[in-house]
């Protein structure tokens, strides 16, 4: 039985040309070598699995070849090459920093290169992980890698160049190696899987890419390992099964049912996915990697940042032309909340969950969509507004359109004519939604499209006539109220802030009492522009909550922030609350000294 070679090594560049993805460095390193302007120390850094290892021992084979061809290259025939090909080179050296990092290994590296090479033209020492040297290592080999005989080469490895002291780095040439590109680690493993007569999907080799996160030997490491599960056939499913990866088509089958406003699938999708071991956190991030893609698509200039294979591109594109931009952009929003308040969520599950509701509830299309039956239709001005359709019902021609029934100036009664038109298409729809209501805000409506409701509900709410959005709330009329009922209520609310942590809106709430002014207008004083920002944030809730609680729609909110030449004396530490009690009682004082009292700071 024969011993198997991992691809990482068996498929190891041996060539500049075969180094995959850092085409800038090994254009540079065979120019230094062809016009012989070779540097005493090479310093390469970047990431793990990008090729600083197989770089270095590029170098080092190739400059001490005897027949170097055309092209810059090792000829693989002479005897130098040989006895590198076979491991037995007296000319190249590695040493492994992680385990040789004390000052005794370094002296005995220093001491090795004092003798000239026995044959051949240089003497290379290819030290890996260097930044694992200790200080004093570091420092006993500053002079030797200053000023080295002219015989002796040092090419150092690391993917921490941070930790190397900079009078190391001032004395090298330093080569940034970058994370391979998707496409190039792709193209590499399918020639692999072409060699091991491996049948790959390329939608299964891209993801590999993707999983790899720009590191060659890791990609290839998953390729040994998705054919060890699937044998000489290796399919797209077979990949996501393998490595635990949720499949594309989940999230454009979420954002299809976000589009359509339909909830209910969207919710059992997720459930789906949490039965199937994924974790909430890790569909959140997914899915608002998917937006980013889709309004990548958007413009042919970024299309190019879209990662994925041909196919799926052709799906992305497909997807995105029923986006609009700033919906893309309003989901974002939505998922990067979720995302940074999933962690402390009590119930991460109802978290994502609300989420992924409040996303169904927005509108993608710049018109309010129905969940009613197909063959039904419902006048375009009796959904997008509660103000009734039509000024004179009785006088009207039903072969008005509603369009032009929202430009009528005077309200009409509340009943709707009994000859509805038919619905127009949803460019029509736009005008009436800008169109202000002659009777009541309808700024609510969206947000209650996105419970579903039977067609001939939906139907009789279309036909009731004018709707008031407060009723939801138990507000039918506006009651007049006192100072000391607004307090009340004010204070309530103000111990809710607290008790939800938001430490500086409690402050911005508490810290100077509110006024009544004109009989509805509540006005409060803020002290700067931080406490003001926090009051905008949190307005519509604060107002929601009052209305409800005074029983008056018509209330509303005015800050004032207090001049800089106000005198701001409010106590902060401890020391400045005693002093200003000690004001109010000088008797504190003498307590303290009686006791031998201190403060604490």
């Amino acid at each position: 039985m024969n011993n198997f070679v991992v691809s990482a090594r068996k498929y190891r560049p041996t060539t500049f040309d075969t180094v995959v993805g850092q085409n800038s460095i090994t254009s540079t390193l065979k120019n230094a070598i062809r016009n012989k302007h070779l540097a005493q120390a090479f310093l390469f850094c970047g990431p793990r699995g990008v090729g600083k290892t197989t770089c270095a021992r590029i170098l080092a084979k190739t400059i001490n070849c005897s027949n170097i061809t055309d092209q810059v290259e090792a000829c693989d025939q002479c005897e130098s090459c040989r006895s590198f090909n076979e491991s037995h080179s007296l000319n190249i050296y590695e040493l492994d920093a992680a385990s040789n990092n004390s000052v005794d290994d370094i002296r005995n590296l220093v001491e090795q290169v004092r003798y000239a090479p026995h044959s051949g033209q240089y003497k290379i020492y290819i030290i890996d992980e260097v930044h694992m040297l200790s200080a004093g290592a570091f420092n006993a080999f500053l002079k030797t890698l200053e000023e080295p005989p002219p015989y002796a080469i040092f090419i150092l490895a690391t993917t921490e160049k941070h930790k190397i002291i900079p009078t190391i780095l001032s004395r090298c040439q330093i080569f940034d190696f970058n994370r391979i590109q998707i496409e190039d680690i792709a193209s590499h493993l399918e020639t692999i899987a072409t060699k091991e007569s491996v049948n790959a999907e390329p939608d299964a080799l891209h993801m590999i890419a993707q999983k790899a996160d720009g590191a060659l030997r890791d990609a290839l490491s998953i390729f040994d390992q998705i054919v060890s599960f699937a044998g000489n056939t290796v399919t797209y499913r077979d990949v996501i099964n393998n490595l635990n990866i949720l499949d594309y088509d989940y999230y454009f089958k979420v954002t299809n049912d976000i589009l359509n406003g339909n909830y209910s699938s969207v919710l059992l999708t997720f459930n789906e996915l949490l039965n199937e071991g994924f974790d909430g956190h890790h569909f959140i991030n997914g899915l608002s990697k998917h937006f980013r893609d889709l309004l990548v698509c958007q413009d042919e200039e970024t299309l190019q940042l879209l990662e994925v294979s041909k196919s799926t591109r052709e799906k992305y594109k497909k997807q995105a032309q029923l986006c609009q931009p700033v919906f893309l952009v309003k989901l974002l929003e939505v998922t990067n909340k979720c995302d940074v308040e999933y962690k402390a969520a009590k119930n991460q599950r109802l978290h994502v969950e609300l989420a992924l509701i409040k996303m169904c509830g927005m509108n993608g299309t710049g018109s309010i969509k129905n969940n009613t039956a197909e063959n039904e239709t419902v006048p375009v001005a009796s959904k997008k507004t509660a103000a009734p359709a039509y000024s004179e019902p009785e006088k009207k021609s039903p072969d008005v359109t509603p369009a032009s029934a929202v430009k009528m100036e005077s309200p009409a009664a509340p009943a709707a004519p009994k000859q509805q038109p038919k619905a127009e298409p949803v460019a029509e729809s736009i005008p009436v939604a800008a169109s202000p209501s002659p009777v009541y805000k309808t700024t609510s409506t969206p947000a209650l499209k996105t419970i579903s409701i039977s067609g001939n509900v939906a139907k009789n709410k279309a036909e009731e006539g004018p709707v008031d959005p407060y009723q939801s709330l138990g507000i039918s009329e506006s009651k007049p109220f006192t100072e000391e009922e607004m307090l009340k209520a004010w204070n309530e609310y103000a111990d809710i802030v607290k008790q939800k942590g938001k430490s500086t809106l409690y402050v911005a709430l508490t810290k100077h009492l509110p006024v009544l002014a004109n009989g509805n207008i509540i006005q409060l004083t803020i002290d700067n522009g931080i406490q003001e920002d926090e009051i905008k944030n949190e307005k519509q809730e604060l107002m929601l909550f009052l209305k409800k609680k005074l029983i008056n729609k018509e209330v509303t909110l005015e800050t004032i922030i207090r001049s800089s030449d106000e005198t701001n004396d409010t106590a902060y530490t401890n020391k400045e609350k005693f002093r200003k009690m000690t004001e109010k009682n000088p008797d504190l004082n003498h307590l303290k000294s009686l006791f031998d009292l201190e403060i604490d700071y």
